[in-house]
């Protein structure tokens, strides 16, 4: 009797599937700079997913697209991001902003369901892997050669062809004149590089240590290490550090880890005395060991302000929060010092600028309950995996875990874009982790 799961049309449609997956990931990650753009092709490839398992499951089945282990814990991270909205929208703050995050939030299931096929299969993974690090690569040479030269050509690029087709640029002058720091193809008017990059880096590190072995790492590891450093967002800084320490723990030991921290150190110091930029932000954060809340404060850009605010919607609204996104509605009944003139300049606080605080402050306790319910399954998934699995879902691994790790400030994890890296990151550890292949295939993911 014929098994309708190997059924030789549904395989066939499958393969097409799966072909199209790893282009649909790797042209959501290119287009981040342009996050309107970005955002139209995760819709469209959430839009494809679902034509397409429709179509496969009325000829019979969709066996052949991901394991049962990968659909289960792919749905299950999205769960655990997306409940704690729905939770939190019954009573929030801004009710119409927050329906339509619960509203618009569905189109990441199906993308991460995609997201998952796109690494469920050694062939597809090593596209989708080294694609990836050819982004990051590619971001990385650009921010170096505006440091070098001024200029970032992938930027410029992008500038010229928005004025050819709109008579205006990507940014204002007054953004392109008051720019302090590095920002590469995402240009002055969206200072993301940095954070950006540094969580896609695992992605770089492995793939060149594994091509090039402990030079290789090294010579990558430095390089993204000082477009980080100029790019001038210190959050990234602790998140690189952490990608050094887990992507080059085995590669290179504990001795070439401390030499690799010794000479950031050294180069950082190095950077400082040539960039006013690099300078001052070091200055900055001496101003955290002076012991008064005043140098803490602007040490910490103001965020101590935004974390006394988030403490009181907790305890204002602590079981399901003030609503998604909904941070900068409650903010100035919780101002904790309304007539100080904030550091980031007028108008509320925008969201916690830190994971934990984010999760209270807006999805309260039930929704930082399903957030830990969610890295539970997922830490589950990695316990309980072989180590062949492990190596071939490292480079995700990596990434996901220190985009969330708590001692760090972050960009808002439900507005749309830093939402949908981690919903991205979450579903590449899912698929990589759980595909269906024998235990000692697939141990890297770019074989």
């Amino acid at each position: 009797m014929q098994n309708s799961l190997v059924d030789r049309p549904i395989v066939k449609d499958a393969g097409l599937a799966g072909r199209w997956a790893p282009v649909w990931v790797i042209a959501y990650v290119a287009l981040w700079p342009l996050p309107g753009i970005a955002e139209a092709v995760l819709v469209l490839g959430a839009l494809f997913t679902i034509v397409r398992l429709l179509m496969l499951r009325l000829r019979g089945g969709i066996g052949p697209l991901l394991s049962v282990p990968a659909w289960a814990l792919t749905t299950v991270l999205f769960f655990a991001y997306w409940l704690p909205q729905l939770l939190s929208a019954l009573d929030a703050a801004d009710p119409g902003r927050a329906w339509s995050k619960v509203a618009g939030g569905l189109r990441y299931l199906p993308f991460m369901w995609l997201v998952a096929i796109a690494v469920a299969t050694p062939q597809r993974r090593g596209t989708t892997f080294a694609g990836l690090a050819l982004v990051a690569a590619l971001w990385t040479l650009d921010a170096l050669a505006q440091g070098l030269g001024g200029t970032s050509p992938l930027f410029w690029s992008l500038d010229q062809l928005k004025w050819l087709i709109s008579g205006h640029g990507l940014c204002s002058p007054q953004e392109m004149a008051q720019v302090d720091r590095l920002a590469g193809i995402f240009g002055p008017c969206n200072l993301k590089l940095g954070q950006v990059l540094a969580s896609i880096s695992p992605f770089l590190l492995f793939f060149v240590g594994y091509r090039w072995g402990r030079l290789g790492w090294f010579l990558a590891a430095a390089v993204v290490g000082v477009v980080l450093v100029l790019a001038g967002s210190r959050a990234s800084l602790i998140t690189y550090a952490l990608v050094l320490l887990l992507s080059g723990w085995r590669l290179i030991g504990a001795k070439g880890l401390v030499l690799t921290l010794l000479v950031g150190v050294l180069g950082t110091a190095a950077l400082a005395g040539v960039s006013p930029q690099v300078r001052e932000r070091v200055a900055r954060t001496t101003l955290a060991l002076s012991g008064d809340s005043g140098g803490v404060n602007a040490a910490l850009s103001g965020r101590s302000q935004i974390w006394g605010a988030a403490l009181c919607m907790v305890r204002e609204h602590p079981v399901n929060g003030v609503g998604a996104r909904g941070f900068r509605e409650a903010y100035p009944d919780c101002d904790p010092a309304p007539q100080q003139a904030p550091s980031w300049g007028e108008g509320p606080a925008l969201h916690a600028h830190q994971i934990v605080l984010e999760i209270l402050a807006e999805t309260g306790v039930l929704g930082l309950l399903l957030w830990l319910a969610g890295a539970a399954m997922a830490l589950r998934a990695w316990a309980f995996a072989a180590p062949a699995a492990r190596d071939r879902a490292r480079p995700a691994a990596v990434a996901l875990l220190v985009t969330v790790f708590p001692f760090n400030t972050h960009l808002a994890f439900y507005s749309a874009f830093w939402g949908g890296l981690t919903i991205l990151l979450a579903a590449l550890y899912a698929g990589a982790l759980l595909a269906e292949e024998p235990d000692n295939q697939g141990s890297r993911g770019w074989e």
